[in-house]
């Protein structure tokens, strides 16, 4: 699903972006907020893939607040000023609705917002190079990782977040779990759980349903991932 937020000061046009979201399938509308400072609120606390956007509010306008974003979310300005049009797409707004628009005008911008997801999630991670690293592609940033330093991976929706043990946070990125299983060499990590892959050399210790990864980290072994886990410790197993 490509998750959206619609930020107006207007109800009733907060009110059509979520009607016309109703409409295109695959959209999922998160959150509707009347202020910059709402929508900023909404962007530091869940994953939005779109912004929808008026450009006239009154305490922040919708320009000035995505030029304070560092990371913005794909933006589309919805406004009634046609003027704004170039300044727009100077801050990369993928596209520019101008109000009123009906439900013909709001699917050919979900179209080129498909279009666009479709091509970011393609290019989301990169093969290994010859330094054991991959890259991600998060935020609008392309950040470089080394294999060895991934504790896990946890699948959340149509997201993930690499656990390292270099960063404080997860890096989030857009990508599905099958796909990163395919990336990642089997030979070091292997999927344990439908939420998670785990890196091989990072296991501490393994109890009849969990993996104790470092200090703190226990993750469970779900039952259609046990039996490939099992043959690996069994090949693990020092013996007389």
């Amino acid at each position: 699903m490509i998750k959206c937020i619609a930020v107006d000061d207007e109800p009733l046009a907060l009110k059509q972006i979520q009607s016309y979201i109703s409409h295109i399938p695959n959209f999922e509308l998160v959150a509707t907020c009347k202020s910059a400072g709402e929508a900023l609120q909404v962007l530091n606390s869940k994953p939005v893939d779109v912004m929808f956007i008026d450009i006239n509010m009154p305490d922040l306008n919708g320009m000035e607040f995505v030029k304070s974003l560092n990371t913005p979310p794909t933006v589309v300005f919805t406004t009634a000023y046609s003027d704004y049009a170039v300044d727009a797409y100077k801050v990369g707004a993928l596209d520019y609705l101008l109000k009123p628009f009906d439900l013909d005008d709001f699917a050919r911008t979900a179209a080129k917002i498909k279009e666009h997801y479709d091509l970011i999630q393609a290019s989301q991670v990169s093969d290994a190079d010859e330094d054991n690293a991959i890259f991600f592609k998060t935020e609008y940033k392309v950040v470089r990782v080394d294999m060895n330093s991934i504790v896990y991976v946890e699948a959340m929706s149509e997201y993930l977040r690499i656990h390292t043990d270099d960063r404080e946070k997860p890096l989030v990125v857009l990508l599905s779990m099958k796909k990163m299983e395919e990336r990642l060499p089997s030979s070091m990590f292997m999927r344990v759980h439908r939420s998670h892959i785990v890196n091989l050399k990072k296991i501490k210790e393994v109890s009849r349903s969990h993996i104790i990864l470092g200090e703190t980290i226990s993750l469970p072994i779900g039952d259609l991932y046990r039996d490939n886990f099992m043959r690996y410790l069994n090949r693990k197993f020092l013996t007389k």
